[in-house]
C-alpha cells in the first residue's frame, strides 16, 4: 500500500479537489443518491471512485468525463486526466466464480 505523500502529489492538491469536489461535484451526484472518493493523484492524473447509486451506473464513464474530468480540469490548472475505478467486491468475485466453476462443470457433464 502506498503512503499519501506517494499517492498525492503535494497535500493541498487534494485538499483542492475535495473542495472542487464538494463544491460542484457532490451535489449533482447526490441528486442521484451518489457520490464520489478520490483514490489518488499523480503527476495530474486523478484516480477516483463513485459510491452510491452511481456506482456500476451505466453511464458512470461519461459522468466522470463529462462532470468530473471538465469541472476539475476548469478549477484546478495541472489537471491532465480523471480515471474512474471500479472496484468489485470480494464476494461478488466469489460468486462469480463459483457460478463459472458450476456452469463449465455442467457443460462438461454434457459433453460426456
Amino acid at each position: 500500500m502506498l503512503s499519501k505523500d506517494e499517492v498525492f502529489d503535494k497535500g493541498d492538491m487534494y485538499a483542492e479537489i475535495e473542495k472542487i469536489l464538494e463544491l460542484e461535484v457532490r451535489p449533482k451526484l447526490a441528486n442521484h443518491y451518489g457520490n464520489i472518493e478520490i483514490i489518488s493523484c499523480y503527476d495530474g492524473i486523478v484516480e477516483v471512485k463513485l459510491m452510491g447509486q452511481c456506482k456500476g451506473c451505466l453511464s458512470a464513464k461519461y459522468t466522470v468525463e463529462d462532470l468530473v474530468e471538465a469541472t476539475l480540469k476548469g478549477a484546478i490548472p495541472g489537471i491532465k486526466k480523471v480515471i474512474l475505478k471500479n472496484e468489485v467486491s470480494e464476494d461478488l468475485l466469489k460468486q462469480a466464480r463459483k457460478f463459472l466453476n458450476e456452469s463449465t462443470r455442467k457443460t462438461n457433464e454434457n459433453w460426456n
